[in-house]
């Protein structure tokens, strides 16, 4: 299969992924419309911090991916299936951010629900070190636009988010805010380049040079 038809499937999840966390944000308009005032508004901040950190991943998320699968020109069932894997994880990311969203206030509940948005961090990431670890393996296979000889400097860029992540997760148990700007900067970390420009040159020898 093309490349491009995998791509545009996967767009059509990540928007609505990433439309759906709004609708976290509209019920405050219900329960502030008795005291609309900046004070009752701002005691809302867990929602807007939620809906920040979340829109900035998924975000971020869809840039990689799209990075991740134009450095090939085909896919195959095995790329499908775990590109599926990973989207799974990503169109569950609106239930941690509402639970984070609503408990973040909440000493015990808060810590439960920061750690379940690790948790869903986690496994899409490895969704994500899968992927790409696949693709650099069978990269002649799938037709490479540019083939990279040592990839593994770009592996290890790419999945050195996943330790955050589980850094972030283990630290919820203790602080559930925290943990959240954890997570927040790791999509910073993520939003710069750490994959090979299918166009271009990484510093990693490459057939095409």
């Amino acid at each position: 299969m093309d490349s491009r038809r995998a791509e545009s499937f996967s767009d059509g999840v990540f928007a609505v992924a990433i439309t759906v966390l709004v609708f976290n944000l509209l019920p405050i308009a219900d329960r502030t419309a008795r005291s609309l005032t900046p004070g009752v508004i701002g005691g809302y901040w867990p929602a807007y911090l939620a809906y920040a950190v979340s829109f900035l991943t998924i975000g971020i998320m869809w840039l990689n991916h799209h990075t991740m699968l134009s450095q090939v020109t085909r896919v195959n069932r095995q790329i499908l299936v775990l590109n599926l894997f990973l989207l799974m994880g990503v169109v569950a990311i609106p239930f941690p951010t509402a639970l984070v969203a609503d408990h973040l206030n909440d000493s015990s509940a808060g810590r439960v629900a920061a750690v379940a948005y690790g948790l869903v961090m986690i496994a899409i990431s490895i969704g994500y070190a899968s992927m790409w670890v696949y693709l650099a393996v069978h990269q002649e296979e799938l037709g490479a636009r540019r083939l990279v000889h040592t990839p593994r400097l770009s592996t290890l860029r790419f999945t050195a988010g996943n330790a955050g992540y589980v850094a972030g997760t283990l630290i919820a148990l203790a602080s559930p805010v925290a943990a959240l700007i954890i997570f927040g900067l790791l999509a910073v970390y993520y939003l710069f380049e750490h994959l090979p420009d299918p166009a271009g040159d990484d510093g990693e020898p490459a057939a095409d040079d």
